[in-house]
């Protein structure tokens, strides 16, 4: 009998079939250590974004080795900084002023700057004033060529006990400003939300295209311009009932590419009709750089009540607030709303929380 052919040597235009998977010619780049700083309450949202980049590997919360681009890095929108760590077996910093170590350091920096761009340097560690210091900082001057500005310094050097070993190491961040100031802000106002913080809020409140999106109180927009960079949505809106935030936040949506409504009208008195949005996202007022106490007690339960006009039946109402005694005081005298805390975080001396409601 004639002999049947092989099918795995049939290919299409006699091309041979490899054997061989696709390999990401990146994972056989050096990979260097990195480390995310967040703000403390925010960490499991980051790992969960560091989680989706792709070739990060042995990650340790927010600690990883990383063979790709670093600009990659820089993209994280749940973090603060991202910092490149090596160390160092020596038991104390004077260790890296010797010859060979303060060579391995100053290229280490190197690396950080001809990425990242830096114009300038400076320390960041416990005791910077001391004499070791101060001679550290004189010798990277020279070795680096960049100028040591001790408080405004865009290359921001950590020094520490090395975590899981008896030497020291070097964080060194890698973006001359930290990723949670964003590019986009051109406007700044008094009582402006961290934000990373308006990313986990979305993130942890839910994403879908055909939400109908509502921003009262919007500020500065940076609820509104983080929600539209993650992507669509059936509409977006914000209002506020000041005119200089409105014109701060059209500043803000024009700089980060943006088509966004915002409009000066009462988030109280909006004449919309009810069940108008899928999805409501405040900032309320935390009663210090933006009104009082005493105005919130007001403000707060007449909020509640026009945002359960306002939501769809399935929709969410999602609150970021300082006022936490005030606001779980009326979620506990009220039949409206389910309610649920999604986090706590610590951001410039607060230590605001994030509600989930649903009507009920």
């Amino acid at each position: 009998m004639p002999r049947s052919p092989r099918t795995d040597r049939l290919h299409p235009a006699g091309k041979r079939k490899s054997g061989r998977p696709k390999v990401d010619h990146r994972t056989r780049q050096p990979a260097h250590e990195y480390e995310l700083e967040v703000l403390p309450g925010l960490e499991h949202v980051a790992e969960t974004e560091l989680a989706a980049v792709p070739l990060a590997r042995d990650l340790r919360g927010l600690r990883f080795w990383y063979p790709g681009d670093p600009e990659r890095l820089t993209r994280l929108r749940s973090a603060v900084a991202a910092y490149r760590v090596r160390a160092w077996d020596v038991p104390r910093p004077r260790g890296l002023l010797g010859h060979q170590q303060l060579g391995e350091l100053t290229d280490f920096l190197r690396g950080v700057i001809a990425q990242g761009g830096h114009t300038s340097f400076r320390l960041g560690a416990a005791g910077k004033e001391s004499g070791v210091m101060q001679r550290l900082a004189e010798e990277l001057q020279a070795g680096l060529n960049l100028p040591h500005h001790p408080t405004e310094g865009e290359l921001l050097i950590r020094l520490r006990p090395q975590q899981d070993g008896p030497g020291w190491e070097v964080l060194a961040r890698l973006t001359p400003r930290p990723l949670s100031a964003r590019a986009w802000r051109v406007c700044n106002r008094e009582g402006g939300l961290n934000a990373t913080l308006a990313y986990a809020t979305h993130k942890l409140a839910g994403q879908r295209d055909v939400d109908r999106i509502f921003n009262p109180m919007c500020g500065s927009g940076t609820l509104m311009i983080e929600r539209d960079l993650l992507g669509p949505s059936d509409a977006l809106v914000g209002v506020d009932l000041d005119q200089g935030a409105v014109d701060c936040a059209r500043a803000n949506i024009q700089a980060a590419g943006r088509t966004l409504e915002v409009a000066r009208i009462d988030a109280l008195h909006t004449g919309l009709p009810a069940r108008s949005f899928d999805l409501i996202v405040a900032d309320l007022p935390w009663g210090d750089a933006i009104g009082t106490h005493g105005g919130n007690a007001a403000l707060y339960p007449a909020f509640l009540q026009e945002m359960h006009r306002l939501i769809s039946r399935q929709g969410r109402l999602a609150v970021i607030t300082h006022e936490i005694r005030l606001f779980e005081g009326l979620l506990r005298d009220q039949t409206a709303w389910a309610a649920r805390e999604l986090l706590q975080v610590y951001s410039g001396g607060h230590h605001p929380k994030v509600y989930l409601l649903n009507r009920r």
